[in-house]
C-alpha cells in the first residue's frame, strides 16, 4: 500500500473528527460540565447541604431539649433530625409541644396563684383590705363589716337569723355599714 494512502486517510479522518465536533452545538455545555468550575459547585452544593443537615439535626435537639422532659422522647426527636434532616425537622416542627418547660412551669404558678387568690381569705368590700372572718370593722377604712351576736358578741352575718356559736335568736335588724 503506497504511503501517500496512510496520510490521505489519516489527515481526512482527524478533519472528519474536527469537523464533527465542531459542529456539535452542546460542546460548550458539555466541557462546562467537565470543567473544574462545575466540579466545584458540585462540591460546594454537597457540602451546604450536609451543613443543613446538621444544623437541622442541631436545631431540633436544642428545641426539643426546651420543649420535652423525658429522655426517651427527646432521643427520639433528636434520631429524626438527625436520620431524616430537613424533613426530620418539618415533621419535629408539626408534633413538637406548643409549649417550652419555662412556660408550661409558668403557666402552673399562674393557675397555682390564681387558685390562691379564689382561696384567699375575704376583704373589705369598700378599700379592698383583706379582713379575717371575726372582724367587725375594717382595719384600714373603719367600714362596719358584720354585726355581733347580742349574747356571745361574736361576729355574724346580717343574714343569720340564729348566733351558730351560742344558738341565740338574732333579731332581724338592718346592718349598718358605715364608720364606727
Amino acid at each position: 500500500m503506497p504511503h501517500w494512502t496512510i496520510v490521505a486517510a489519516t489527515s481526512t479522518s482527524s478533519s472528519s473528527d474536527s469537523s464533527s465536533s465542531s459542529s456539535n452545538p452542546f460542546k460548550g455545555v458539555l466541557d462546562f460540565f467537565q470543567s473544574p468550575t462545575w466540579h466545584f459547585i458540585t462540591l460546594m452544593v454537597i457540602f451546604f447541604g450536609v451543613v443543613l443537615w446538621i444544623a437541622c439535626a442541631f436545631w431540633v435537639f436544642k428545641d426539643a431539649r426546651r420543649r420535652i422532659d423525658d429522655k426517651v422522647v427527646l432521643t427520639v426527636a433528636v434520631l429524626t433530625g438527625i436520620v431524616f434532616g430537613p424533613v426530620g425537622l418539618i415533621i419535629y416542627a408539626i408534633v413538637r409541644p406548643p409549649e417550652t418547660l419555662a412556660d408550661r412551669q409558668e403557666h402552673a404558678l399562674e393557675v397555682a396563684m390564681m387558685e390562691a387568690r379564689i382561696g384567699e381569705e375575704e376583704r373589705c368590700s369598700f378599700c379592698k383590705t383583706p379582713v379575717k372572718e371575726d372582724y367587725l370593722v375594717c382595719p384600714t377604712c373603719g367600714r362596719r363589716l358584720r354585726t355581733s351576736c347580742p349574747q356571745c358578741r361574736k361576729p355574724i352575718d346580717p343574714q343569720w337569723r340564729v348566733c351558730p356559736y351560742c344558738e341565740a335568736d338574732v333579731h332581724v335588724m338592718p346592718p349598718v355599714f358605715d364608720r364606727v
